[in-house]
């Protein structure tokens, strides 16, 4: 049988979170953020919206609001890329 070459296949331990649990709160839900923070993006539950797990762990700043979803700024090797993604998704970063 042809093995699945489905959006997460073969990332399920790397989206694991072993030092939290992946339950979703309403707190997660209502997060806002201000043009400029610093957030690092921690993919939260099997959702059809998590970014793609290469930007998991990476910290980038907040250049506006699209929606109810953030567009962040992110340094991937040399280049900026802009990534959508749903405040669930974020979680803000003191310096």
């Amino acid at each position: 049988m042809k093995k699945s070459n489905g959006l997460l296949s073969g990332r399920s331990r790397n989206l694991t979170r072993h030092h939290k649990p992946s339950q979703l709160a309403i707190r997660d839900l209502l997060k806002s953020f201000n043009i400029g923070d610093r957030v690092a993006i921690v993919p939260k539950g099997n959702n059809r919206d998590i970014p793609h797990p290469r930007f998991k762990g990476k910290v980038g700043i907040v250049l506006g609001k699209r929606g109810s979803a953030y567009i962040v700024d992110v340094k991937d090797v040399k280049a900026h890329k802009q990534l959508i993604v749903s405040s669930k998704h974020l979680e803000k970063v003191s310096l």
